[in-house]
This record gives C-alpha cells, sequence and structure tokens, in this order.
C-alpha cells in the first residue's frame, strides 16, 4: 500500500565514508550496479545521477537485440513465427512485467510506439469534449511534449487552449502542488471539466503526485482521469488499477533503462479495454489477432489495450526493452523503493550538510520521501550553470533545466551509497571554488 503520511528518518546519516561503505555493505541490491555498463567523463568512470532523463544500459541488451538481429539473418521473414521467440508474439513477453511495475493486469498493458505519439491516440478516445464539458485540468510547468499535445487536441476540436486548458497551481512561496489544492480546482470546475491530466511525477521538481485522490476526485467530477509516467515509471509504486484510473503511458528510457527513444508503453483501465465501440484511431495490430490477416474484414480492436496498438511491434526495440525489464523483474519493485527512499534521503542530508553555510541552493523537491521518487530537484539562486558545469568537470553527470535548476536522480539499480559521499565532496569543493558563499 502506498503511504502517504509524514514519514520519520528511515536512518540516522552521517556525512563519512564508512557511512557510505556501510550502508552500501548492506545494501541487498548491491550487485545490480554490475549489471550496467557505466560512461566516462574525461577520462574516468562518471558519476552518474541522470536515470530521470537517460537510464544506463543493461549488459545483457546487446545479447537480446544479437539475438534477434540472428533469426532475421537466419530466418528473414519466417521469423515472425518460428523459433523461440517468433516476432509475432513480441508484445507479450513484456506485458507481465510491465503490469508489475504499474500495478495493472497483463491485458491493461501493452509496450508501443512512442510516448507522445501514444497519449494522442489515448486523447481520441478519452477526450470527447462537449458544449458543457470541454476542459482539462492539469499542472503547472508540465513537460513542453505534454503541453503540445494537449493545447493541439483541443484545438483540434475548435476549442482555445486559454479558455479549454485550466491549470492548478502552487501556493504563493511553494514549489509543488498540494492534493486538496488539486481537488479544490476539480470540484470548482465540475460542471466544466472532461478531463484530468497530470504527470505521475513532476518532471522539474520531482514530485510524486497523489494519483489515487486525484483519480477518485476526477472520477467523482465526471471527467475521465489520465497520466503521463514517463518520470513515474520504474521510479514509485503504482497501483493503476486499483486506483482506477483510466489510461496512462510512459517512456521505457529513463528510470526503465531500455535505452534512447525507446519503445514506450499504454494503460488502458480493463472497464474501457472491453468496449469495442470506444472510439480510437484504428491500425492493423490493434485488429483482433485471429483475422488479423484477412485483409478484407472491417476492423475490430482486441480486447485491453492491445486495441490501442495501431503498427506492428518493434521488434528490436523490444528486445533492449526486455532486457532491463527482466532486471526489475529479478530485483522487485518494492526492494527498489525501500532503497530509492534510503538513497534519496542520503543525497538530502548531504547537500543540507554541505550547503549551509551557502544561501545559493534551495531543494524544491518535496521532503516526504512518499512525496517523491528518486530524485531532488535543487534551486541555485547563483551561478547555477557554471555550479552545473564545474560539477560536470569533476565526472558528476546531472540534468541542467533552464533558467536556475539542476536535477539529481540516485537510481537504486546502479547507484551506491557511496558514490552520493563523493558527490556531496566534490560539490563541497565546488561552492567553495566558485565563491558562492
Amino acid at each position: 500500500m502506498l503511504r502517504r503520511g509524514k514519514q520519520t528518518d528511515l536512518v540516522k546519516y552521517e556525512y563519512s565514508k564508512e557511512f557510505a561503505l556501510a550502508m552500501d555493505a548492506k545494501d541487498p541490491l548491491k550487485a545490480y550496479k554490475d549489471r550496467f555498463f557505466r560512461p566516462e567523463v574525461n577520462g574516468n568512470k562518471a558519476l552518474y545521477f541522470c536515470g530521470n532523463s537517460l537510464g544506463l544500459q543493461p549488459r545483457t541488451a546487446g545479447q537480446f537485440v544479437q539475438e534477434v538481429l540472428d533469426a532475421w539473418a537466419a530466418k528473414g521473414v519466417d521469423g515472425h513465427f518460428e523459433g523461440s521467440n517468433p516476432w509475432f508474439d513480441a508484445r507479450l513477453r513484456s506485458k507481465p512485467m510491465l503490469a508489475k511495475i504499474l500495478g495493472a493486469k497483463n491485458s491493461e498493458v501493452v509496450a508501443m510506439n512512442s510516448l507522445t505519439g501514444n497519449l494522442h491516440l489515448l486523447m481520441v478516445s478519452f477526450y470527447r469534449p462537449t458544449r458543457e464539458r470541454f476542459r482539462i485540468l492539469t499542472e503547472p510547468d508540465i513537460f513542453p511534449s505534454d503541453r503540445y499535445m494537449l493545447e493541439s487536441q483541443v484545438r483540434l476540436h475548435g476549442l482555445d487552449p486559454k479558455e479549454a486548458i485550466v491549470v492548478a497551481r502552487p501556493r504563493p512561496g511553494e514549489h509543488v502542488l498540494r492534493t486538496e489544492d488539486i481537488v479544490k480546482v476539480i470540484e470548482e470546475n465540475e460542471e466544466s471539466l472532461a478531463l484530468v491530466f497530470m504527470s505521475g511525477v513532476h518532471y522539474l521538481t520531482g514530485q510524486f503526485f497523489e494519483i489515487p485522490a486525484i483519480s477518485r476526485a476526477g472520477r467523482k467530477a465526471g471527467a475521465r482521469v489520465g497520466f503521463d509516467l514517463a518520470h513515474a515509471a520504474g521510479n514509485v509504486p503504482l497501483r493503476l488499477h486499483e486506483w482506477e484510473v483510466d489510461f496512462a503511458a510512459w517512456c521505457s528510457y529513463k528510470y526503465l533503462n531500455s535505452g534512447p527513444g525507446n519503445v514506450a508503453g499504454i494503460f488502458v483501465h480493463e472497464k474501457h479495454g472491453h468496449q469495442p465501440e470506444l472510439p480510437r484511431l484504428a491500425g492493423w495490430w490493434g485488429h483482433q489477432e485471429e483475422a488479423r490477416f484477412s485483409l478484407n474484414t472491417d476492423f475490430k480492436p482486441m480486447a485491453g489495450a492491445d486495441g490501442w496498438q495501431v503498427s506492428n511491434n518493434n521488434v528490436l526495440a523490444l528486445a533492449a526493452h526486455e532486457a532491463a525489464l527482466e532486471i526489475f523483474e529479478a530485483a522487485g519493485m518494492d526492494s527498489l523503493r525501500r532503497k530509492s527512499e534510503l538513497l534519496t534521503g542520503y543525497l538530502e542530508f548531504l547537500v543540507e550538510t554541505v550547503a549551509k553555510k551557502h544561501q545559493v541552493l534551495e531543494i524544491i523537491t518535496p521532503r516526504n520521501p512518499a512525496e517523491r521518487g528518486c530524485q531532488l530537484s535543487l534551486l541555485v539562486h547563483k551561478r547555477g550553470k557554471a555550479l552545473f558545469e564545474a560539477l560536470y568537470a569533476e565526472g558528476v553527470v546531472g540534468d541542467w533545466r533552464d533558467p536556475n535548476v539542476i536535477r539529481f536522480a540516485p537510481t537504486p539499480l546502479y547507484n551506491s551509497f557511496e558514490e552520493l559521499f563523493h558527490f556531496a565532496k566534490i560539490l563541497e569543493r565546488t561552492l567553495e571554488n566558485l565563491g558562492a558563499g
């Protein structure tokens, strides 16, 4: 069960290498870091805290992709139906693993297409504005691709985004949204609200939104509820079926470590997955499998999320995806979440310890571990880009966001407590060198 209340400190952190090494020694997931390649910066292994942008490559990914290449070389077109992993069924192997990560039934998830492309497909089904109900509620500073998607969908219906898109905003002086304020905006727009669409974890602040409460409030208002889980899938505990989310989509190249621009995925709750009359943009891979090659039949969607497919599977991409998902299957989301809380808590402690004599760093990610994933976003009040570049020169790979935010993601599959300690020493030295105090 997802915990949302204020939590006490999980451990008493210390700013020492001995403490970090002791935490690593008793880490049940410590061996998993050896399952990934490590990039270099200036000829040295990087301190890589950028899994919220691009996850590291599993060492098995090349083997998985090579198996597909070998089958293609040996069998040609017959690889679709022959061999140990026929391509016709390529999507099926990832479904049980994705279902566990998303908290869904196998029938409710499928790996396909790209994130924004999937959201456009899903909006056809779940954003059905009328004269009375046409508004979409979303969050402030939503990721630009989502904003472009929402605005273009609104315009396709002949509506003005300035009128149709409602934004719930933080209170003055705060960086993150309170759940009660989101619910209040939903209630205030109850009569005109067609859709609630938000991210699961905000890309900039790292806030893990309270999805069950938002979903419940949206349904009560008579609206559909959907989520972009780009920064949530593989990062935070999800129970999409239980929370009765209508639809969701995610990418696989961040916390899911499946490769740059790799195959994305969708969730469609089973209450919609068995409604063939629901409008959608159709393609032959969403057509009923038993009749897929009967080329003169009318479109009949497959049951579940599979019915939203349009094109045949990207088999090479799915192979790399499966290599990463097998690691999640072995590690387990509960264990990953436990380590995530510890790592991110330690990073928070270290940043506060190092920066307390400087007045330039402000953590804008929620302090409650239940309200964030493995990300801390630092608002830099002075010489932010210089700090980011100086850290990178020392081998620290984070993520810069204009105008003044640096994001760090201590990822439980391949980051360690010792790495965080080394980062803190570099941060301390760099702040002194920049005269940031």
